[in-house]
């Protein structure tokens, strides 16, 4: 009998399993047993000598991990300089790509920033179960990735300066085998510079196989004034036409708040950002922090970034699923339909093969506003 090896949480940590803890960082870039921190510095032997990767060079690929399985990567800690002399969107430069079991086609394609629900080329700090980050963007997954033969996960510089430093550490197990319905996980960006009126956003499509939906993280700029969050999200499962067979309330209500996320205070309306377990708004902003920049105007339009983990209440399918949102505000006439600027990361688990992504945006068409 095959043991479960996800079966997690406080309550499981007195039952001793069967994997094997291992881990890859520049101190141990194979994660060999008993091969940890022996590079040298000045301070000696074993003295804090390959703290990370130096100098990733414009155009080139840092491989973070390359492990052979079966096994399952528990935990991702990564963190980079958001900034250089060439420009302040590293975070959108920075490619992540992750590959199962020798595929050629990578099952995670995002942005470094975006994947950690730090969109818009800025960190923020988000405080959840799935993806957590710190003060100064210090990027943690949690998200369990299994592989059955391989795990590659490597970032691609795409910005026009080095990367001086990239700091990372993949926790991993070693198993003997997983169970036969283990899926694989998924990530997928996505953004359309102005959607179109009266058309639904898609976070999601394509999706061929067995799996389920896990999570949302959306990167909105208002380019239109008046309250953005009527847009309803819809989940097309197994085969679903016209309608889906899940459809929200609200884009507010998806993300877990209520009533535009705002109070009144002194006789102004405050954004309340926050971050859950489950669902979060952690970032807002409507100003221009390139302030180094000739150019500065602080003109930038409102930037706001949610999230949204199905862990608890995963979108299951069998076949295929499509996931959209809506671009309707509303105004003290009535609703009408929004054209904004939508990017988004779709997290989900499915049996492999998987659909072909098609080509990622091109660095310049991912920058913010």
């Amino acid at each position: 009998m095959v043991e479960h090896p996800f079966l997690g949480g406080l309550s499981a940590l007195p039952l001793i399993k069967s994997g094997r803890s291992r881990a890859v960082n520049a101190e141990n870039p194979k994660g060999e047993k008993g091969k940890g921190g022996m590079a040298a510095s000045h301070l000696g032997p074993s003295r804090k000598g390959s703290p990370c990767i130096r100098d990733v060079a414009p155009g080139a690929t840092a491989v973070l991990a390359d492990i052979d399985g079966p096994g399952i990567i528990e935990h991702i800690w990564i963190t980079v300089t958001d900034q250089t002399e060439a420009g302040t969107f590293v975070l959108r430069d920075l490619v992540l790509r992750m590959y199962w079991d020798e595929e050629t086609e990578p099952s995670v394609e995002s942005p470094l920033g975006d994947f950690f629900c730090n969109g818009f080329g800025r960190g923020c700090t988000v405080n959840s179960q799935a993806i957590v980050v710190n003060p100064t963007r210090g990027f943690n997954c949690y998200f369990p990735m299994p592989f059955r033969r391989k795990a590659r996960i490597e970032i691609e510089n795409q910005h026009e300066a080095a990367i001086p430093a990239l700091f990372y550490q993949i926790d991993y197990c070693l198993h003997d085998e997983l169970p036969e319905q283990t899926a694989y996980f998924h990530a997928r960006w996505k953004r359309q510079r102005i959607t179109d009126k009266a058309e639904d956003y898609v976070i999601l499509d394509n999706v061929k196989g067995r799996g389920q939906y896990v999570g949302t993280y959306m990167a909105l700029t208002t380019l239109e004034r008046y309250w953005w969050g009527e847009g309803e999200i819809k989940m097309y499962i197994d085969g679903d036409d016209e309608y889906p067979t899940i459809c929200g309330t609200g884009t507010e209500d998806y993300f877990g708040g209520a009533w535009s996320f705002a109070t009144q205070r002194d006789g102004k309306t405050v954004e309340n950002t926050y971050c859950t377990t489950y669902m979060g708004y952690p970032y807002y902003s409507s100003h221009d922090e390139d302030v180094h920049n000739l150019y500065h105007n602080d003109d930038a339009p409102p930037m706001r970034g949610f999230y949204r983990w199905h862990i608890l209440d995963p979108i299951r399918f069998h076949e295929d699923l499509k996931v959209t949102i809506q671009q309707i505000g509303v105004y003290k006439k009535g609703l009408f339909e929004r054209q904004d600027d939508v990017a988004s990361v779709a997290y989900w688990y499915q049996t492999e093969p998987h659909q072909p992504y098609g080509p990622l945006a091109q660095k310049e068409e991912r920058w913010p506003r």
